[in-house]
């Protein structure tokens, strides 16, 4: 018991003894008393072997590593690295969210002459500063006398569920949503009293667990689902094929945290697992996934219908395109997530391994439909890691027609990314359903920081888009965004990254002059199956 290891425990055995010999103030040997019990109790105990051979001192280890995340966020972290998102990401949205100065002094913190560093070409004749309600219309058939067209924002919140967000998250997004005019993406986890309380605009996102709209066995319910779907505050329909987050795979809302709130939110029952399964029970091939889509379109009432997906198996998405060319069902638009996206827990190997980032999947979707002559048909909303207005105007000039952001509405509410979403002890109310810690996010004040957030980064983008000469997001092009590739060589997105021509998926004698994905892929992909054709 010499040896230093045993040091804490040594000087708590020989404060106990003086501070009884001595009858020094009771408190002293009570505390030399129980740290001795804990240093016996390390020794003894077999689980940990660093409290047995350091008993006490441990403890301070477990204690400093467990608040690892704050000294590094607080003390330690670099302003401008984005794991998952840099400190200056998060400040620009606390900043517009409460009105305070957005503004930097003494220019930029990033390096310029660092490969990956992106900027937009302004105009020697900047354009008049608009109106910055950009919007776009989804759902536009005009030979579809039941269609309900919907005008959107380019900017709005990507999907979260009820149960993954506190109630009082979710009245205060809808009610930023409200105020904003922009969508409210109700995530899988179906619509909650709570998305219905402020009256703000909603995407309704099922899922493969068919939440809101379920039989008793899981299935899915026309009834339950027209039932819903017809709420006026309903207005876009989203089929949830995968996530960014953890694509392909399913999950588990364990019986204990189902709350009779949930249940009657989502159609489960109390007492058991609440699984979303990893794939559709309604469809399996592409040509039934585009009949289930032109079904629930008919079920709403002609309200826009599209899906969502992560990129995966490039000839998976192939076959969706071949389906609409074979059928003429075509979706009103398609919400692409990139795989860096996600705000509810998931297996690190899926977050860090799985599915297809932003850039590669937005361009693929894109590039799809351009040279498949249904671009001009579909619109296409993107997802992951969307945070200023230099992230919506970069995904715009890739291809995107809107953008939806999910953390960067969490940091509205007042997140501090304290990535304890999964253990419901959210320390700001936003990701728990915990009473008592929920009652610290105050509905009023967090709905007018949501709606700040999405007008003073509307503004921005209104100023930014006017530098570069232009009226509106919808004419930002590839050729306005401009890459650094090394210190001595930079180039326009158009000429970096590639791009396709209307109709060129359609003629078989392109495909040998496309880029590979095409050419190897578009011919494998069947639109009655998800399996490649491999003959």
């Amino acid at each position: 018991m010499l040896s230093p290891r045993y040091l804490a425990l040594n000087a708590a055995v020989v404060t106990l003894l003086v501070s009884l010999a001595l009858g020094a103030p009771w408190e002293i040997p009570a505390v030399a008393a129980a740290l001795t019990a804990v240093g016996i109790s390390d020794l003894l105990q077999t689980r940990r072997a660093l409290r047995r051979n350091y008993p006490i001192m441990a403890h301070f280890r477990f204690f400093f590593e467990s608040i690892r995340p704050e000294i590094r966020q607080y003390f330690l972290e670099d302003d401008t690295v984005a794991e998952p998102f840099s400190r200056n990401q998060r400040s620009i949205v606390y900043q517009r969210a409460k009105l305070d100065t957005d503004k930097r002094p003494f220019g930029t913190q990033l390096d310029v002459y660092a490969p990956g560093y992106e900027w937009i070409n302004h105009s020697i004749a900047p354009a008049p500063e608009q109106d910055h309600d950009f919007r776009i219309t989804i759902g536009n058939h005009p030979d579809c006398p039941r269609a309900q067209p919907y005008s959107a924002s380019v900017f709005n919140i990507s999907a979260m569920s009820f149960g993954a967000l506190s109630a009082n998250a979710i009245k205060a997004l809808n009610g930023g949503a409200k105020q904003g005019g922009f969508m409210h993406d109700t995530g899988e986890g179906s619509i909650s009293p709570h998305h219905r309380e402020n009256g703000g605009d909603l995407i309704w996102e099922i899922g493969s667990g068919y939440f809101g709209c379920r039989n008793d066995d899981g299935s899915f319910s026309e009834e339950k689902f027209a039932a819903n779907a017809a709420s006026p505050q309903v207005k876009m329909i989203e089929l949830k094929m995968s996530q960014g987050a953890k694509p392909g795979h399913g999950g588990v809302l364990p019986a204990a945290k189902i709350t009779p709130e949930i249940a009657l939110t989502r159609g489960v029952a109390m007492g058991v697992d609440c699984v979303s399964p990893s794939r559709h029970s309604a469809f399996g091939t592409p040509i039934e996934m585009l009949e289930f889509i032109e079904r629930l379109r008919n079920l709403s009432g002609g309200k826009p219908t599209g899906f969502k997906l992560a990129i995966g198996h490039p000839w998976e998405f192939f076959g969706i395109v071949k389906a609409m060319l074979a059928t003429g069902i075509v979706p009103d638009f398609i919400v692409v997530d990139g795989g860096e996206g996600g705000t509810g827990a998931a297996p690190v190997e899926f977050t860090d391994h799985v599915g297809t980032p932003l850039q590669e999947a937005l361009l693929l979707v894109h590039n799809t439909l351009v040279g498949a002559n249904l671009r001009d048909k579909i619109k296409i909303g993107a997802s992951g890691k969307i945070i200023t207005a230099f992230d919506i105007a970069r995904t715009l000039a890739l291809g995107a027609d809107w953008c939806n952001s999910a953390r960067g509405f969490m940091f509205a509410l007042g997140c501090i990314q304290s990535q304890s979403c999964h253990t419901d002890r959210c320390p700001t109310g936003v990701a728990t359903q915990d009473k008592s810690r929920q009652r610290a996010l105050v509905v009023p004040d967090k709905i007018q920081r949501v709606a700040n957030f999405h007008e003073n980064t509307m503004k921005a983008l209104a100023q930014l888009i006017a530098a570069a000469g232009l009226t509106h997001p919808s004419q930002l092009r590839p050729r306005h965004l401009v890459r650094r590739i090394s210190a001595n060589q930079v180039k326009l997105a158009s000429t970096l990254l590639p791009y396709l021509e209307p109709g060129e998926l359609l003629d078989p004698s392109q495909l040998s002059r496309l880029p590979p994905v095409f050419g190897h892929y578009w011919p494998m992909a069947q639109a009655e199956t998800f399996d490649p054709y491999c003959g």
